[in-house]
C-alpha cells in the first residue's frame, strides 16, 4: 500500500488501511494540504519513545492536530484519548481525532480542555485556534 505522506509502499495492515483511508479524510474533507501532514511521527514522552500516526502541521510547522489510528476492530476508549492526551503533553495541539475506520471521534482544545466536537472542522477553522 502507498502511504503518500512517506512517499513509500508500507505494509498494508489493517491499521494503515484506517490511517490511509484518515489522510484521505482530512485532504479531501477538511482540505488540509499534503504538504501539512505527517504519518508516523517519532517523539519522546520523557525517555520513551512514541509514534504519532498522523500530525497536522499549521503554516509555522508547528502541531495542529494528531490522529490517533486503530484498527476496525479497536473500540475507541478512554484508554485510547489517554494515549493522545500524553502525545498532546509533548505536541501542544488544537486538535485530537480518534478513529478505527468505522468510528471517529473528534475534540478541540478550548482553554485547558478538549471538549467534544461532532464534525470534521476544515484546515482553516483549525488554523484559527491557533489566534
Amino acid at each position: 500500500m502507498w502511504d503518500p505522506l512517506r512517499r513509500k509502499e508500507v505494509a498494508d495492515t489493517p491499521e494503515e488501511s484506517v490511517r490511509q483511508w484518515f489522510i484521505g479524510v482530512l485532504e479531501n474533507s477538511a482540505g488540509v494540504p499534503r504538504h501539512m501532514m505527517m504519518s508516523e511521527v517519532a517523539f519522546k514522552f520523557g525517555d520513551k519513545p512514541f509514534r504519532a500516526d498522523i500530525l497536522v502541521y499549521d503554516r509555522n510547522l508547528k502541531p495542529l492536530a494528531v490522529v490517533e489510528c486503530k484498527r476496525p476492530d479497536v473500540e475507541i476508549t478512554g484508554g485510547v484519548a489517554e494515549q493522545a492526551m500524553r502525545y498532546n503533553s509533548v505536541l501542544d495541539v488544537g486538535f485530537i481525532f480518534l478513529t478505527n475506520g468505522d468510528r471517529t471521534l473528534l475534540f478541540r482544545r478550548e482553554g485547558g480542555v478538549f471538549v467534544p466536537k461532532a464534525a470534521m472542522p476544515s484546515y482553516e477553522e483549525m488554523l484559527l485556534c491557533r489566534q
